[in-house]
């Protein structure tokens, strides 16, 4: 078999690799994140989405307060008391039940971690006034993470469009002066190294007064890259030993995400984050439908984000 066969038949099938070895998976090991997308819709359009968010993708809809409820309801009925409710998008703010939906997971005790560009989207007074309440009432719960590809303005408009970077600082610098906890989360590709980019971030974080320690990794993230058509080494179940890497750490053990497609009746749920158009890892209409079943890892992403590249969206 030659090494392009290989590469063709590579996170094909999904119980063993292109070399005939069994495929490592992960099983199911209680909720710790559960991952509302709020649509693909954005107000900017980056080089590298994951998700190719932009201002006309509309594949994964808004959600509603309504469409979320229900998995709020599961939650509450698992009796296990608060979790993690993770808010990403494209740009959650664009979203018209944002705000709803916010004080939703926020009443039941839940925390929030809630993914944005901080923006004009985030900007506009409307959303400014929610958020200043919602601040008042549950401030300690909900954490705002905003990306910022690089520090340097230079760098992170190549990525996000002429003057992107000037108006993250805008927002960043007005969720500093009103008290909010803010995250910040960026980007390894463009890092000349892990020490550099702390470093950096460190002057920025400082020059916009925020509340950040750039040496902790959960307040400043520097997510490994994914890269559409990359050919990362298959993961079997013997690299679990051979990595020394737990797959009760992988993101699929612990965390799912709710979306709803264009044109679909009701939500539905994926095994991961950053799969959302990958139909092998739709798993049900509801959190107990998701948790039935171990997740293969037939993607190229489960190896270079995940599992070799030690990658988490969740706090």
């Amino acid at each position: 078999m030659t090494s392009t066969t290989l590469i063709d038949m590579k996170f094909h099938d999904p119980f063993v690799t292109a070399k005939g070895e069994k495929r490592a998976s992960v099983d199911w090991r209680g909720l710790k994140t559960l991952w509302l997308n709020t649509g693909t819709l954005c107000n900017i359009e980056c080089v590298n989405c994951y998700i190719k968010s932009s201002p006309t993708n509309d594949d994964l809809v808004y959600l509603s307060l309504a469409d979320v409820t229900p998995f709020l309801d599961e939650i509450d009925a698992l009796g296990e008391g608060a979790k993690e409710i993770g808010i990403t998008g494209g740009e959650p703010f664009m979203c018209p039940d944002i705000l709803a939906i916010m004080e939703a997971v926020l009443s039941r005790g839940h925390t929030l971690l809630l993914l944005t560009n901080a923006m004009r989207p985030m900007m506009r007074p409307r959303i400014q006034n929610g958020l200043l309440e919602l601040r008042e009432r549950y401030g300690a719960q909900m954490t705002l993470r905003v990306s910022m590809d690089h520090h340097s303005e230079a760098a992170h408009d190549a990525e996000r469009g002429a003057g992107s970077f000037k108006a993250a600082c805008e927002g960043l610098a007005w969720l500093a002066e009103n008290g909010f906890t803010v995250a910040i989360a960026g980007r390894q590709a463009l890092a000349e190294s892990e020490a550099d980019a702390r470093s950096g971030y460190g002057g920025l974080i400082s020059r916009l007064g925020l509340s950040i320690d750039p040496s902790d990794t959960r307040q400043l993230v520097l997510f490994p890259e994914m890269v559409d058509g990359d050919s990362p080494p298959e993961i079997t179940t013997a690299c679990w030993g051979i990595l020394d890497v737990d797959p009760g750490d992988m993101m699929c053990a612990s965390q799912r995400m709710v979306v709803k497609r264009k044109g679909a009746g009701q939500a539905s749920v994926t095994a991961c984050t950053l799969l959302a158009y990958d139909q092998r890892f739709e798993v049900g209409e509801s959190l107990s439908d998701a948790t039935k079943e171990p997740v293969q890892l037939n993607h190229a992403w489960c190896a270079s984000f995940c599992v070799l590249g030690g990658g988490s969206c969740s706090a």
